[in-house]
């Protein structure tokens, strides 16, 4: 699942188990920059416990692992706080100078998603 929100870009997975396996009780959330995920631990007092992974070499560099139930308590949050009619716009709004990058990169998905519509 991607997510796209105010505090960044997350991919998230099923957790490993340590053997290897999918801990279905488990995610992970993965991130590009580790400022996104700096951002949710900031931000949702529930992940307080949850520290950054950095995993060189790896599509996503920087993860959190987190009981599945925590999360799904992080995206009903995120759904319930929603009040604007523009996402990008907001994201320019809360993230500033900082998040520039970011809006750049979510105008550059908008127009790459926008070809799926036909006229």
């Amino acid at each position: 699942m991607w997510i796209f929100c105010v505090e960044g870009f997350f991919s998230v997975a099923s957790g490993p188990k340590p053997d290897g396996s999918i801990d279905p009780e488990t995610v992970m959330v993965r991130a590009r920059l580790k400022p996104h995920l700096q951002n949710l631990l900031a931000r949702f007092p529930a992940l307080s416990g949850a520290k950054i992974l950095a995993w060189p070499n790896r599509d996503y560099r920087f993860r959190l692992i987190v009981p599945k139930a925590v999360w799904v308590g992080v995206l009903s949050e995120l759904a319930g706080e929603q009040q604007w009619s523009n996402f990008k716009n907001e994201v320019g709004k809360r993230r500033g100078k900082a998040g520039a990058d970011y809006v750049s990169a979510l105008h550059e998905v908008w127009h790459v998603m926008s070809r799926l519509q036909k006229p």
